[in-house]
């Protein structure tokens, strides 16, 4: 019988947590008269990442991460794989959810959904959403009809599975393709756009060293004591970028913006999100 909903994700700019967020509170409103309860739960910041939490068949896990190059991105995915854990005997039930940025959710969605099988959760449903893209100026339209439909389509579908108190079934997600290679981000010349190394830059003639964009950053590579320099790896994943209430940071790098203009060029058509179960 369920009694609670755990959410959990990995959200650098708000998009994913607020995706699982939602689903979480209305699949909780929706057995509001059996008592269950719901719970949120981030790793996305570093000070996030201290505990390990495993979850009873009795509790429903909607876990959700961002697609970062077509898959779960690589460094939240050690934390997929050690942090989260379900019910070795029993199973516990689980909902996968990716955001994309209206190019492509790729393999992500299988990605989660198989490192989560590894950590004895059965996901028994799963859904790719389209999102505003982190960087490039596609996918502002989302979520949607279509977007909230499908979101609705798969809350009645989780409600339904949960209820009918049958044994669940690992969801087949794209006819159980195999987890294919990472995206790679191409410039507009149509050639590989190597930027991995491209980090923020400061305008100093904006930034008043506040010390949000440190304490945003999932990586924890901002310096707090200077937070124009970025010491440690970036993911490229805006937040900085995004919360910064003086619009100081901004990236330069050629290859980065190259990217950004042809995802501009080649993606403004409206991307579907997707549902399975």
């Amino acid at each position: 019988m369920l009694k609670h909903i755990a959410t959990i994700s990995f959200s650098p700019t708000g998009q994913t947590e607020q995706l699982v967020h939602r689903f979480g509170e209305a699949l909780a409103k929706r057995f509001q008269t059996e008592g269950v309860t719901v719970d949120h739960t981030s790793f996305t910041l570093p000070e996030e990442r201290t505990m390990e939490r495993s979850f009873g068949p009795d509790t429903l896990v909607v876990f959700g991460t961002p697609t970062y190059a077509g898959r779960i991105p690589n460094k939240a995915l050690p934390f997929v794989q050690q942090l989260f854990s379900g019910e070795e005997k029993q199973k516990t039930p689980a909902v996968a959810l990716v955001t994309f940025g209206n190019r492509a959710y790729d393999s992500a969605l299988t990605e989660l959904r198989d490192e989560l099988e590894k950590r004895d959760f059965r996901v028994f449903a799963a859904g790719a959403f389209a999102c505003a893209h982190a960087f490039a100026a596609i996918g502002k339209e989302h979520p949607t009809a279509e977007d909230r439909n499908a979101f609705e389509a798969l809350l009645d579908k989780v409600e339904g599975k949960l209820r009918e108190g049958v044994p669940l079934e690992t969801v087949v997600i794209n006819d159980n393709a195999p987890v294919g290679p990472y995206y790679i981000p191409k410039g507009e010349d149509g050639q590989p756009a190597k930027f991995l190394k491209a980090k923020p830059k400061t305008d100093l003639t904006k930034c008043d060293h506040c010390g949000k964009c440190a304490a945003v950053c999932p990586m924890g590579s901002i310096s707090r004591e200077d937070t124009d320099q970025v010491p440690g790896i970036c993911i490229k994943c805006q937040a900085c970028i995004q919360y910064c209430p003086k619009g100081a940071k901004y990236f330069d790098d050629p290859r980065f913006l190259s990217h950004k203009a042809m995802l501009e060029k080649t993606f403004q058509r409206t991307a579907l999100s997707e549902i399975f179960y």
